[in-house]
């Protein structure tokens, strides 16, 4: 307990069920012609998922990718548990500030920290836009 192994294995348990539902939905929309002509025309099958299919279905890894990151920074439950003075997350850390006063709650300081550290996921959302939108809707369409 309190190493980053015991934070990083369960926050992988409980991203892996979004990350299959998202995938498996995408690739089975995904036209399997496409590589068996990549097959035909000489590429090995490791060269034809290389080649054709991770590109066609980088959208759908992005938007995975981003999803359980964010689901994973936002995890709080099982980090306050596990965690320690160390290895504590931002989440844990934040709900750990004390006021002035005994009980008083640092609600200023609390709403600022919070800000801070949305800012990398805003951040990160912006940057990868369009590929989220692009993993979003590409398995929608048939």
């Amino acid at each position: 307990m309190g190493t980053y192994q015991a934070l990083i294995i369960p926050n992988i348990s409980f991203v892996l069920p979004l990350t299959v539902y998202t995938l498996t939905s995408f690739f089975r929309e995904m036209p399997w012609e496409l590589e068996e002509s990549a097959r035909v025309d000489g590429c090995t099958q490791g060269q034809a998922f290389r080649k054709v299919i991770m590109p066609l279905a980088a959208p759908a890894i992005f938007t995975t990718a981003i999803l359980a990151f964010i689901s994973s920074w936002n995890e709080f439950l099982i980090a306050s548990q596990l965690s320690n003075e160390a290895t504590k997350p931002v989440t844990v850390a934040i709900a750990s500030f004390a006021g002035a006063q005994p009980n008083q709650i640092p609600y200023t300081a609390i709403m600022a920290a919070g800000t801070i550290v949305t800012i990398p996921l805003v951040i990160l959302v912006l940057v990868f836009q369009r590929k989220i939108v692009a993993g979003l809707t590409a398995g929608a369409v048939k």
